[in-house]
């Protein structure tokens, strides 16, 4: 099998199993014991927590260890509706779902939101909201870069107008960092969401960098571990691996910016010359992302004739890939829900070679073709 969904998860780089081994193959304690064992590994966490701060350019003290990307959502929306009980809450029409099902989830408690809209280049589009509804919104959250289609926001101008309009704002960064420059004290955002098992680090650990400024309720109560704003005894191992994939990721970005661009131009090169519509095509993406479809052709279809042929590819979103349903990003695009349907993700790591590029060209040539063929046959 050759891989190209990285967008989804990327595997363990050995440099951080090696840090990991030591608390997955002996008995290394409890962080909140008092004891040698204890303290041990209490001091390997805080050691971590440094390496992701230094990671995106925060204090180790913003940083709160979580699960997933998923929790460190959940955790900054429930803990703002908790400690803000007038918020209203703004987010993009191409936010994860990890971010819109919570907000969506509150109505009932009668907090209000506003989804904004993008353009059809993937960009968010805050001049299509009227005065009245900017002047609601009291928390926005944008992805920094599209987990579909790669495409990179203009988060610096998207921060000014929300300062601007007394708006705390979050990002989610999971899909950013490792790939481009991701700095918090830069981007004056108020929370960011980041995650280890997308920067070749493992699942099950990921951080809301949050800014000190921001009084958040915890999502997560008991043993009041993280500061206090997420109860329960941390996956040691995972954080320390975290923090290891957090020491890497300069090494990241510059593979995929030298090396994995050059594999990301030819690919796309080829597949438009193969008929495909390349979504955002225009727009900054992400040095590793291409949202592709072909007319007439069902993505579900073509996603599993690769798959046989040892091809791992994506239909969008790793957490929505078993639905049916054509991608929110590409019909918030105004993409019309036919082509949407097709949509297919190729996502490449930095471990990816142009020869195995090439390869998948050749196969998805071959299994178009067979489809266009039997499509013209049923017509």
């Amino acid at each position: 099998m050759i891989y190209f969904d990285h967008n989804a998860t990327t595997s363990i780089h050995p440099e951080v199993l090696e840090a990991m081994m030591p608390f997955l193959t002996s008995q290394q304690g409890n962080p909140s014991s008092n004891h040698s064992f204890g303290r041990h590994v209490h001091t390997a966490i805080e050691e971590a927590r440094e390496k992701v701060a230094n990671s995106v350019n925060a204090h180790p003290s913003q940083v709160i260890f979580t699960s997933s990307g998923t929790e460190s959502n959940n955790t900054i929306i429930h803990g703002i509706s908790r400690s803000y009980p007038d918020s209203h809450f703004g987010f993009s029409a191409i936010e994860h779902p990890c971010i819109s099902e919570p907000i969506k989830s509150i109505e009932p408690m009668g907090f209000k939101n506003t989804q904004i809209p993008v353009d059809n280049k993937c960009l968010l589009n805050i001049s299509a909201l009227n005065n009245e509804e900017q002047k609601n919104i009291t928390f926005l959250s944008v992805m920094m870069a599209n987990n579909e289609t790669g495409v990179i926001q203009d988060m610096p101008t998207i921060t000014k107008w929300a300062k601007s309009h007394n708006i705390q704002i979050h990002t989610d960064a999971v899909q950013a960092i490792g790939k481009i420059n991701v700095d918090f004290e830069e981007l004056e955002v108020d929370a960011m969401t980041i995650s280890s098992h997308k920067i070749y680090g493992p699942q099950g650990a990921a951080a809301l960098i949050l800014n000190k400024k921001i009084d958040l309720h915890p999502h997560l109560m008991g043993g009041g571990q993280e500061k206090g704003l997420r109860s329960g005894t941390e996956n040691i191992a995972a954080i320390v691996g975290f923090g290891k994939a957090c020491e890497r990721v300069q090494k990241n970005i510059v593979i995929i910016n030298d090396e994995i661009k050059k594999c990301h131009v030819y690919l796309e090169k080829e597949l438009k010359n193969l008929g495909a519509v390349i979504f955002a095509e225009q727009t900054e993406r992400l040095a590793n992302t291409t949202f592709f479809a072909f007319n007439n052709i069902d993505g579900s279809t073509l996603l599993t004739a690769l798959d046989r042929k040892g091809y791992a590819i994506a239909s969008g979103s790793a957490c929505s890939s078993n639905s049916s349903e054509a991608s929110h990003v590409l019909l918030a695009m105004g993409i019309e829900s036919e082509l949407a349907q097709g949509a297919l993700r190729v996502s490449l790591g930095i471990e990816t070679k142009k020869d195995e590029i090439k390869s998948f060209l050749e196969a998805l040539k071959i299994e178009v073709n067979r489809l266009k063929q039997l499509t013209a046959m049923t017509v």
